[in-house]
């Protein structure tokens, strides 16, 4: 092998090192971020339940409320509850979701919990349809502001069914005024509803976290790439 081929093949195997060393590095540095997430999410469950102007304070403040313990007093517009396509232990059914009327005259969307597919209309569940004032204790959840990805199905608002958490469609769907509504929702907690229905606590927490086992993959790559590129110069040596 000529000099120059031998530095370009030199010079590409180091590239490549390179290259998986810093895909390696780059996945500890996920890793140590989504670590950091995942923490805080937990010390923003376990603290005590903040208002619904604290947590409003927050959000206009640029801070994440994702996951916040808080809780909102009202009462449920029950006739304007929307159904956010969901399952639950392998059941199929919905998410309702339900303004809650404050005292200031805002709205809050609490998603109340899961109800079987059988039950989606509320005839079906009078005594979880409550009246007069409501405390309603459980996490905040901020809106998204884009559909989550091209293989979820279009919202369909006529019909009450919503297969992605598109607040501003809901709130145009109930025929309320958008300035009145708050933009961020509440999942209410496990607390019980007269009937059994709905579920609440359904909150799911799912970040995955495989940036270790991603890292190990690179920088065992760079490993192999290493004893490969070695044994081939020895080879050549020899």
């Amino acid at each position: 092998m000529s000099r120059f081929k031998l530095a370009l093949s030199l010079l590409l195997t180091l590239a490549a090192f390179a290259l998986l060393i810093g895909l390696g590095t780059w996945q500890m540095q996920r890793l140590a971020w989504k670590e950091a997430l995942l923490s805080e999410i937990d010390a923003r469950r376990s603290q005590p339940p903040e208002s619904v102007d604290e947590v409003a304070a927050d959000l206009r403040a640029g801070r994440d409320v994702d996951y916040k313990a808080m809780s909102a007093t009202g009462r449920f517009q029950h006739s304007k509850e929307r159904h956010f396509l969901a399952t639950r232990d392998g059941q199929p059914g919905f998410y309702v979701f339900t303004p809650l009327q404050l005292a200031d005259g805002h709205f809050l969307f609490v998603n109340r919990g899961f109800v079987p597919a059988d039950n989606k209309e509320p005839a079906s569940r009078k005594a979880g349809l409550v009246e007069g004032e409501q405390t309603i204790t459980g996490l905040a959840r901020m809106k998204l502001v884009a559909k989550p990805s091209s293989l979820v199905p279009e919202n369909d608002p006529t019909h009450n069914i919503f297969y992605w958490k598109d607040l501003d469609a809901m709130t145009a769907s109930t025929g309320l005024d958008g300035q009145a509504v708050l933009p961020f929702f509440l999942d209410a907690g496990p607390a019980p509803v007269p009937g059994g229905l709905p579920i609440g606590g359904v909150t799911q927490i799912d970040l995955p976290n495989n940036h270790l086992q991603y890292a190990l993959t690179w920088y065992g790559l760079a490993v192999a790439l290493a004893v490969i590129a070695g044994l081939s110069f020895l080879r050549r040596k020899g």
